[in-house]
């Protein structure tokens, strides 16, 4: 029970105020004069004042609350090193018997895992999240249970009680992280990529391990090469991707005996590796109207560097115009046939036809381009069923449709066959399967295959499109000239575009447009895994994680041609799977996760905020300190003690208020002592 006098004013303060400057001014001429009752007249004045401020004798009866003391358990993945989660859970063992130990105290334990993605230790968040959940009047005390490496202190909450730390870790810790400093997320191919990374030690590092270090880089998953480099200095490193598409590339320096972690050792980057400039060389034989929608097409793409010669003059055409006099370029065979061939990723043949201004010899030399990995697109007109056809030429060696020597003059309309309802060039391009999304054609050459794939067919379920792979490149073949009628409009059109566009970057070895390819993207730590194959069906994948243990997943088929399959990675590091004779690897995870940046126990960054609550850090490996009360505003830390500072808080239960007099009395008691006053003076 605790009493209290309060006041219920009758009238306003000041109001009350004014009247006790008249009273002293009444008792000041009183004293002034000499009255002798003046004295009575002032406590006349008092009682009057009094009334008016009607006094009250409150009584509250108090429940008293228990003080909180929160403590932030520290588990995230910097805390399950060595041998740091044995001493957080002893330290929070303790600090529990020492908390139940105190009078009028409770203990909230929080457990703070690891941030979502890349977000490190948020200690300042859960802490204040924590605080959000209890009466601050309350709080008497928080203690973080970590080894102070956190990345949010910018958050730390407005605290009214002390916080302390007990800090796990050793002191003879020490440990080594290899850092990609820069690393570009695209390069050219062919061209040197510099990535700069540095091997630092930290903490109590051993003379031995100072001074060189052993580093070893793979590419996709391959075998490592192993290169000496120098500790605590940032180096350069020159770097050609292999391939186009995303090259995954891995480094490592082995773990050394006696370093706390090898988790930070290693980083992973992926580089997208892309074409300068694709470079297109287009040989149309004579003018026609499927001419321009190629140049449209291949000019409209910003990465395709396009060569572009039509013969409007061919040798047989004899008016008897000098050459000097001729305003036509001459078609540069020999440089562009022998010199540059090799600086050419496409060579488009349209509507070419044999007039003897390319020799054998040069189409012996793109028949060998090809086989070296180049590749050649031959869009046939009705010049291709006739004796002059490119077939008839060394080039029909390479080709995977013969000519039957038939031209079908006759309106059709282009159908895929069922292996081009699942080839990346021709898969999805519109409509469905039974009602294609286009217009005919009116042309077709009749082609006999030979080898490769029929993806889309005409006339009669005669081959339209085969494409085909010859040595270590690639030759596409279509049998009509008429594709820019879908770019007129005619008959509603067609996704010209797309299919020659595909055709194009097939035939350049895009990686996106590979008939048979294991692919994986990554969201988070789960990973999508796309499998395409001109097969009916895709067998499982086989994943190895980091730690060696290999998962089987079954593949569900999304589209034709088009198998994918979910999985969620448990830990961050290097993927490799495989399916069949394919292959992939993938990086899940940041390439270096911020809780290994600096893995050796530190309290620095929470120097600044424990000091300003007069709190401490206490390393448990020197023992767990004791728990005190001490005042509010004292220091709350000493050798082998942590303080708290008792809220005293309370709940009121009941309230009541009873005036110290009735008004009446004090009425009489203002009247007597003004008429005693009166008899005093009168008696003078």
């Amino acid at each position: 029970m605790t009493e209290t006098v309060i006041f219920d004013p009758l009238v306003p303060w000041a109001v009350i105020a004014g009247l006790a400057v008249l009273a002293l001014l009444v008792v000041g001429v009183a004293l002034w004069r000499g009255l002798g009752g003046w004295w009575l007249r002032g406590l006349a004045a008092v009682a009057l004042l009094a009334a008016l401020s009607g006094p009250s004798l409150q009584s509250e009866d108090r429940a008293p609350l228990t003080d909180i003391v929160i403590a932030v358990v520290d588990e995230s993945a910097s805390q399950r090193i060595s041998d740091r989660a044995d001493q957080s859970a002893t330290a929070l063992e303790r600090l529990e018997a020492e908390i139940a130990g105190l009078e009028n105290t409770e203990l909230r334990v929080v457990r703070m895992g690891d941030g979502i993605g890349d977000d490190g230790s948020l200690l300042m968040t859960a802490l204040s999240e924590a605080m959000a959940e209890e009466p601050q009047a309350r709080l008497a005390g928080a203690v973080l249970i970590s080894d102070g490496r956190l990345h949010d202190v910018d958050r730390a909450p407005d605290l009214p009680a002390p916080l302390h730390l007990l800090m796990t870790g050793r002191e003879g810790d020490w440990d080594r992280r290899l850092e990609i400093t820069t690393a570009p997320a695209f390069a050219i191919l062919g061209e040197e990529v510099a990535l700069r990374l540095r091997v630092d030690n930290q903490g109590d590092v051993p003379e031995a391990q100072e001074g060189l270090v052993e580093l070893e880089i793979a590419i996709d998953g391959g075998e490592p090469r192993t290169f000496t480099v120098p500790t605590g200095e940032e180096m350069e490193l020159p770097v050609v991707l292999p391939h186009a598409g995303m090259n995954v590339i891995q480094f490592n320096v082995p773990a050394v005996e006696g370093e706390l972690t090898d988790r930070n050792n290693a980083a992973v980057v992926q580089i997208n590796g892309v074409r300068d400039r694709l470079r297109v060389l287009l040989v149309s034989g004579e003018p026609h109207p499927g001419e321009r929608t190629w140049r449209n097409l291949l000019k409209s793409d910003s990465s395709v560097d396009l060569v572009h010669f039509t013969i409007l003059r061919p040798p047989e055409k004899q008016d008897g115009v000098p050459v000097n006099e001729l305003s036509l370029i001459a078609f540069p065979t020999r440089e562009l046939f022998l010199e540059k061939i090799d600086e050419f990723d496409l060579i488009i043949f349209d509507r070419y036809q044999r007039r003897g201004i390319l020799p054998a010899i040069y189409l012996d030399n793109v028949r060998q381009y090809v086989e070296d990995g180049g590749a050649v697109l031959v869009a046939a007109g009705p010049d291709f069923a006739t004796a002059a056809s490119l077939y008839r030429s060394p080039l029909g060696d390479i080709l995977p449709a013969a000519p039957t020597s038939r031209v079908l003059e006759e309106a059709f309309l282009p159908e895929m066959t069922d292996l081009g309802r699942r080839h990346p060039v021709t898969q999805g391009l519109g409509g469905t399967a039974e009602t294609p999304d286009w217009g005919r054609w009116m042309r077709q050459i009749e082609l006999e295959p030979l080898s490769g794939d029929v993806v889309m067919t005409g006339i009669g379920d005669s081959p339209l499109l085969v494409l085909d792979r010859v040595g270590e490149g690639r030759v596409a073949l279509l049998g009509s000239d008429h594709a820019w009628l879908w770019s007129r409009g005619f008959e509603g059109g067609g996704p010209q575009l797309d299919l020659l566009r595909r055709l194009a970057h097939w035939s350049m070895k895009e990686p996106e447009l590979e008939e048979e390819a294991l692919t994986a993207t990554a969201d988070g730590q789960t990973m999508t895994i796309t499998r395409r194959t001109l097969e009916d069906a895709a067998g499982p994948v086989e994943i190895e994680g980091p730690d060696g243990e290999t998962v089987t997943l079954e593949m569900e088929e999304v589209a034709p041609g088009r198998f994918q399959a979910e999985y969620v990675g448990p830990e961050i590091g290097l993927y490799r799977l495989a399916q069949g004779e394919e292959e992939a690897v993938i990086a899940l995870g940041p390439s270096a996760p911020r809780e290994f940046e600096e893995t050796v126990a530190s309290g620095e960054r929470l120097d600044p905020v424990i000091d300003g609550t007069r709190g401490g850090i206490a390393s448990i490996e020197d023992g767990l300190p004791d728990v005190r009360q001490v005042r509010e505003g004292r220091p709350a830390a000493g050798r082998g003690w942590i303080g708290i500072t008792p809220r005293e808080a309370y709940l009121t239960a009941d309230v009541t208020a009873i005036p110290l007099l009735p008004a009446w009395v004090w009425l009489l008691v203002a009247g007597g002592l003004a008429i005693g006053a009166w008899l005093r003076e009168g008696r003078r």
